[in-house]
């Protein structure tokens, strides 16, 4: 089996190239919203930890919002409390395709919480900075605090870019995305054979 690892900006359309992909795709921020809404346990950690804003159950997204945004360092507690939980689902995913031929792994803290190994192939997507911030913007929860909060968080792009193995760039225009995703999976194949 060949994981893929993506990664880049926020905003860098790294969900939207993972699906181009035709492969099984583990999405981090699809299992974070639904370990909000479906594990009381994530809950109650999270209520200890910051009683002040999680207050009721489904954990709500603007409660973390705005208990980020009153202190940074209560993004760390989060991360803290729910990463394990998605490197738990990671696994499970891994283990129930297993015998797919390419497995996509969309996690925003991939490198940071050091959830890939050597055999993880990198695929950074690179976009220009306009693009991104137009596609934020058009995103309805949009708040460019939260988003730095984020950006924070993560390794530099410029440290990312040269981690990745192969660059998919991205213009937003679902053609040549598609060719770009054909020919990079082409080149991933080709290069597994000749090692």
């Amino acid at each position: 089996m060949i994981k893929i690892g993506i990664l880049g900006d926020i905003g860098s359309g790294k969900s939207f190239v993972a699906k181009e992909f035709g492969c099984p795709v583990f999405n981090a921020d699809r299992e974070v919203t639904k370990i909000y809404k479906t594990d009381k346990s994530c809950y109650v950690k999270l209520n200890k930890k910051l009683s002040k804003y999680i207050k009721s159950y489904p954990v709500k997204k603007k409660e973390l919002g705005r208990a980020i945004l009153e202190n940074k360092n209560n993004l760390k507690k989060i991360v803290k409390t729910v990463h394990p939980i998605v490197r738990k689902r990671m696994n499970n995913f891994l283990k129930k395709n297993y015998k797919s031929k390419m497995v996509v792994l969309d996690i925003p803290l991939l490198i940071e919480n050091k959830m890939y190994d050597k055999n993880v192939v990198l695929i950074f997507i690179e976009a220009k900075k306009s693009h991104i911030n137009k596609k934020l913007k058009e995103r309805s929860n949009y708040n460019i605090f939260l988003i730095n909060s984020f950006r924070k968080l993560q390794t530099s792009i410029k440290t990312k870019k040269k981690l990745s193995h192969y660059v998919i760039k991205n213009n937003f225009k679902l053609l040549s995305i598609k060719k770009n995703v054909t020919f990079t999976k082409k080149k991933i194949l080709y290069d597994r054979n000749c090692t």
